[in-house]
């Protein structure tokens, strides 16, 4: 009997578009739903129809910020400063969370606690800065990127887009971030220094993000195996979501990100080091998010036994999602990055 010939791979145009495709939809999914806050939680339709906003806001800038860094040579400083200033403009300038400090009494206790690390003059709150912006850094795009990536590594670092396919995405988040912003400006207390503040910060990120240089050095030591680097990285991002806001939990939080920051620059430098650590990386961020979803009171009232079936749901999304990118990357693609 003769052998049945093994599917035929996707044509590479076909590859590019679905990695931009699972980008688009992944990186708004990690940044907002993944936790489960969302008074939409319990109600699938609802989620499904939010992407159509949210994929142009989130997704978009994702799949921008991996085109610009691979188009120019760059790596992974490019793409978190390029994150980072992305996390300024969306929660200084578009949806201006950074400014907003009014609760509501009905909200769940999450939402509505004092800020005890309000900085005088700024009128910004010092653990919402990290929260907001970081997170905006690690789960809405470096992430998403470093997993998408993994699922589509024989073109990891090449081109996903042409000129056409770059505009269609700019003007897909002009039109989201418009949209975002009106809805957002009849509630703004942001003053005009505050704005100027947050865009000349971000103009400052990008700037840097295209004048950084890698170090050209490389470390005696040995790469980790990606399981304990896997393992370190979800301890501090878990760590990171239930440190207390305070000043004593911000400070703690900023150091220890910094200390991984410093870790994971000398395992990259180090023999070894490969797509398999940053999968490992960027996979245990997505099951933090999801596993600690199973913590938090949604916005509004949700249904104690839908809520807990969605987190469930995703968790289990993530599982498969990261089986699969180990799998592509088992398969015999580039293991070095």
């Amino acid at each position: 009997m003769p052998a049945i010939p093994a599917p035929a791979a996707l044509p590479r145009s076909r590859r590019r578009w679905a990695a931009v495709a699972g980008l688009l939809v992944l990186s708004p999914i990690s940044a907002e739903y993944l936790i489960g806050y969302g008074e939409s939680t319990n109600r699938p339709l609802e989620l499904l129809a939010g992407l159509l906003i949210l994929a142009p806001l989130y997704g978009t800038v994702a799949v921008l910020i991996r085109e610009i860094t691979r188009r120019t040579g760059r790596g992974w400083p490019t793409i978190l400063l390029l994150s980072a200033a992305f996390g300024v403009i969306q929660a200084g300038l578009i949806d201006q969370s950074l400014f907003h400090h009014e609760v509501d009494a009905g909200d769940p206790d999450w939402a509505t606690e004092p800020q005890h690390t309000l900085i005088p003059g700024l009128g910004v709150d010092a653990s919402n800065l990290l929260n907001y912006v970081g997170g905006h850094v690690i789960w809405s795009f470096a992430a998403p990127i470093a997993v998408v990536e993994s699922c589509a590594a024989r073109i990891a670092d090449r081109r996903w887009l042409g000129p056409a396919g770059i505009g269609v995405m700019v003007v897909l988040w002009a039109l989201g971030a418009v949209l975002v912003f009106s809805d957002a400006a009849s509630d703004s207390t942001a003053g005009p220094a505050q704005l100027s503040g947050a865009a000349v910060v971000a103009v400052a990120l990008i700037v840097a993000a295209f004048t950084v240089r890698p170090t050209s050095g490389r470390s005696s030591a040995k790469a980790p195996s990606w399981w304990l680097g896997g393992g370190v990285t979800g301890v501090a991002w878990c760590a990171s979501q239930l440190l207390p806001a305070t000043w004593v939990g911000t400070t703690v939080n900023v150091v220890a990100m910094a200390v991984l920051g410093w870790l994971l620059l000398r395992w990259s430098r180090s023999p070894g080091w490969g797509r398999r650590h940053v999968l490992a990386a960027a996979g245990s961020a997505l099951v933090v998010r999801a596993g600690l979803s199973f913590l938090v009171e949604p916005l509004g009232g949700v249904d104690g036994a839908v809520k807990y079936a969605v987190n469930a749901a995703m968790l289990a999304g993530v599982a498969a999602l990261l089986l699969l990118a180990a799998r592509r990357l088992r398969r015999g693609e580039p293991s070095t990055c």
